[in-house]
């Protein structure tokens, strides 16, 4: 309820902006919004009791703030984007209640992490794909075409790939934990035990690398990381692992030019203020505009930055809202990333711990990478916001994150709260 009727009040502050009286958009977009709200809330409800209180709320406070911000971008550009991102909020919602309805045991994904890995590599090659391919769009290869719709089978590809590495170190864990082969002054498991998951880790990367999504690229190396340290408890994995990341990059700066000139807007966005540096020196204009409580809804100038309701929707609303909305904005994610790491702390089994660690670490990398990069904290990569960009795919598989986060929260939860309930009922 919180979180509709501040997407409500949000919108109609934003209508008013523009002309006096109610606005249709904001009341329709409401109206909508309460009433995907109402059947995400029944269906935890009913199909995930015991599971965490908090994830959703505050998934649907980002979704709705999202919308209203989309539907800025339309009125300042002519776009039509709201109403489009509003069907894809019900869509993914429904893709969030059929993971609740009908999965029953996360674990049960677990038999078939070869299937979900060999799944990885098919949907990151499928842009390629002639006769479906998008072509290339923004200099990245990740798009097709299917009925008319436009779709980046690389954002369902970060689900399916958490999936096989979660199966495959829960098995080999214990393998994995033991170290017998010393290179240099480090210790190491035996290769054989260490080559499947690399294998697949270094070809989702490869592929990613070629397609020049190098922020997914990075997601995906985070949380194998991420992944693989809670499962083996060995430093020595992160450590290699940053190590690899700084060859890796020094590599893709040398052969890709793309990257050269992000690093370079990056260190100096003035010297191309005209050209490649004009997003990012328009979105530090914006942010600085904002200042410390914003322009206001509906004052500000989001049609000065490109992507602006793509890969720069943050800094639409650090200029409307100002440091303060776009810090509230970071807690929220802070909230939805801790409550991810407590359902993997909860959880009752290695799979799910190992499936949720890498799951939030996705979603905590993905909101950090985008921001840093609009920041200048660090090279800006064209992904977008969780649950706030506009964009389909992105938003299906963020709830159906949320989706599985809420399963593996009613599990655990389930057995610590309902206990007591039924000792109760039965004295």
């Amino acid at each position: 309820m919180f979180a509709v009727v501040l997407t409500v009040g949000a919108g109609l502050l934003l209508g008013w902006s523009r002309q006096p009286g109610l606005s249709a958009t904001a009341l329709v977009t409401g109206v909508a919004l309460a009433a995907i709200a109402l059947v995400a809330h029944l269906t935890v409800r009913t199909g995930a009791p015991y599971a965490d209180p908090v994830l959703l709320p505050v998934v649907m406070l980002l979704n709705g703030l999202g919308l209203v911000f989309v539907h800025r971008v339309d009125l300042a550009t002519g776009s039509e984007l709201a109403p489009t991102q509003t069907v894809w909020t019900a869509v993914s919602v429904g893709g969030m209640c059929a993971v609740l309805l009908f999965l029953r045991d996360v674990r049960s994904l677990g038999r078939y992490q070869y299937t979900f890995g060999f799944a990885t590599i098919g949907l990151l090659l499928l842009p390629l794909v002639p006769g479906i391919t998008a072509g290339i769009i923004n200099g990245a290869q990740l798009w097709i075409d299917v009925f008319g719709m436009r779709f980046q089978p690389g954002e369902v590809a970060k689900i399916t790939m958490m999936v096989f590495l979660a199966g495959y170190l829960e098995r080999k864990r214990a393998l994995l934990s033991v170290a017998n082969q010393r290179i240099g002054p480090l210790l190491l498991p035996a290769p054989r035990h260490l080559a499947p998951v690399l294998l697949a880790t270094a070809m989702a990367l490869v592929i990613l690398a070629g397609l020049r999504d190098l922020g997914s690229a990075l997601l995906f190396f985070g949380a194998f990381l991420a992944m693989l340290y809670v499962a083996t408890g060995r430093l020595a994995y992160p450590a290699i692992g940053g190590v690899a990341f700084a060859v890796g990059a020094t590599i893709a700066y040398q052969l890709f030019g793309h990257v050269r000139v992000r690093v370079a807007i990056w260190l100096d966005p003035w010297s191309r203020v005209t050209d490649e540096g004009y997003q990012l020196a328009q979105s530090l204009f914006a942010l600085g505009t904002g200042g410390l409580t914003g322009t206001g809804l509906g004052f500000g100038r989001p049609q000065d930055v490109p992507f602006s309701a793509t890969d720069a929707i943050f800094v639409v609303i650090g200029e409307e809202l100002g440091l303060l909305g776009s810090s509230a904005l970071l807690l929220l994610y802070l909230v939805v990333v801790v409550r991810g790491y407590k359902i993997a702390l909860t959880a009752r089994d290695e799979f799910s711990t190992l499936l949720t660690t890498g799951l939030t670490t996705i979603l905590a990398l993905q909101t950090f990478v985008i921001i840093g990069g609009l920041t200048r904290l660090v090279p800006l990569t064209g992904i977008t916001l969780p649950f706030v960009s506009y964009g389909g795919s992105s938003l299906l598989t963020n709830y159906l994150i949320v989706g599985l986060l809420l399963r593996v929260s009613d599990d655990s939860r389930r057995a610590v709260l309902a206990g007591p309930r039924q000792r109760r009922g039965g004295t």
